[in-house]
């Protein structure tokens, strides 16, 4: 080869080291952008474990394809187990590679880089081997196998978990616990200097996830990859517990609920124009201000609402309380006086802001039970509502460890159902 070409094939390994999506494109993945150009090259140039956690849809699977792909070709006496759920699910993943590699790209990249053609030496459907891997035991280069096969006296370089957690883990404890063994043995396989690379969707809150490092989260708001539309309609295609776990990388309970359809959601914003606004306020601890705003459609028996969240107390966000109040055309802001004596009121005057107080004496599950649940298949959300606010709702149960959106929300319901501010 000469120096010229030399620099030539140099150039285009940094190339795929340093934009790997671009060659997933090259190899069938079209729809690979910028975000999996870091999450490919974090699988196949990282150091220490590493856990991607990224919604439904994200083309995870794909981004894994071409970074085992990468691995077997640039970096082949370091060879790979790859675990899914079950046996049966490996294949999928080994015939996509196995695609990749036989493309005409991979196979000049080959060529120019190891002087030599590139030959399927080994391939089934749990394993796959080229003629770049030599090993003196007889393993394979890449090893498939479902999380509960016999790992016993098995090693490798990068041990790869896809989706060995799944509905399954969400609705037995049994399961859940099982999974979590089998990954505690996956440290023993691991050589020495080697890597464990996790990728997958939570299901439940004491889901193998917890036992995993480094977790790198990527929920449906964040990516880009699903537009609002879509999400609408996935949202109101399944449960909101799974919606959440699916495309929120969220938990909510699936038992007990009490708001068990998906909410509906408006880009109006005039149509909370002239509402009310109500702050169930916190000032310490773990409890997080709420804040929602809300009017009624009389005249079609809608309640169209705007919720904010947050996880401090509400002397640190009331300008952008009344921000929001105001620009949404909302007041009073009705404000609780039982604990704080009116003293919330008279610090929103003192903003400049218009606020009332007023006295609960209603038990606040009988109140988010009677008023936010009879009136929850009329709700409306504009577009914009936190959406950790949302599921602090979906997941509300009389026993719930935080209730702030429900109520203040519950409050709104109450407030508008008879008519005054």
């Amino acid at each position: 080869m000469s120096l010229q070409q030399d620099e030539h094939i140099q150039k285009v390994i940094l190339h795929i080291l340093k934009e790997p999506d671009d060659l997933g494109r090259r190899v069938g993945f079209k729809d690979l952008t910028s975000l999996h150009r870091e999450w490919i090259r974090e699988m196949i140039d990282g150091e220490g474990d590493y856990t991607l956690q990224a919604h439904r849809g994200s083309y995870k699977s794909s981004c894994l394809a071409v970074a085992i792909a990468i691995l077997m070709i640039l970096k082949p006496k370091q060879n790979i187990i790859f675990l899914r759920k079950t046996d049966s699910d490996v294949a999928e993943m080994l015939g996509m590679v196995s695609k990749i590699l036989r493309t005409q790209v991979i196979q000049d990249i080959v060529l120019r880089y190891w002087h030599k053609a590139l030959v399927i030496t080994g391939e089934s459907m749990n394993h796959l081997s080229t003629n770049l891997w030599h090993s003196p035991m007889g393993a394979p280069q890449l090893l498939g196998l479902g999380i509960r096969s016999s790992i016993t006296g098995k090693h490798a370089w990068y041990v790869i978990t896809d989706d060995i957690c799944n509905k399954d883990d969400r609705e037995s404890r049994a399961e859940r616990e099982r999974t979590k063994t089998q990954y505690d043995e996956l440290q023993n396989i691991r050589n020495k200097g080697g890597r464990i690379i996790n990728l997958g969707t939570p299901w439940h809150k004491d889901d193998v996830f917890t036992k995993m490092p480094n977790i790198h989260k990527f929920d449906c708001y964040t990516t880009g990859l699903i537009t609002k539309e879509q999400l609408e309609k996935l949202r109101q295609s399944m449960a909101p517990s799974l919606f959440a776990a699916n495309y929120e990388l969220k938990h909510i309970a699936s038992s007990e609920v009490i708001f068990e359809t998906p909410p509906k959601f408006t880009d109006d914003a005039l149509k909370l124009r002239d509402g009310v606004a109500h702050v169930d306020a916190a000032y310490g601890g773990s409890d997080y201000t709420a804040f929602t705003c809300g009017r009624r459609d009389w005249d079609n028996d809608i309640m169209y609402l705007y919720g904010k969240l947050w996880h401090k107390s509400v002397d640190k966000v009331m300008d952008e309380i009344i921000d929001e109040a105001s620009r949404l055309m909302c007041e009073p802001i009705k404000c609780e006086k039982n604990g704080d004596k009116g003293f919330l009121v008279k610090e929103f005057f003192r903003k400049g802001a218009y606020a009332s107080g007023y006295i609960e004496d209603m038990n606040k599950n009988t109140k988010i039970c009677t008023y936010l649940r009879k009136w929850w298949p009329k709700i409306v959300f504009l577009e914009g509502t936190d959406p950790e606010y949302i599921d602090q709702i979906l997941d509300y149960t009389e026993h719930a460890e935080h209730d702030d959106a429900p109520d203040s929300a519950a409050c709104v319901c109450r407030n508008l159902e008879h008519g005054y501010h």
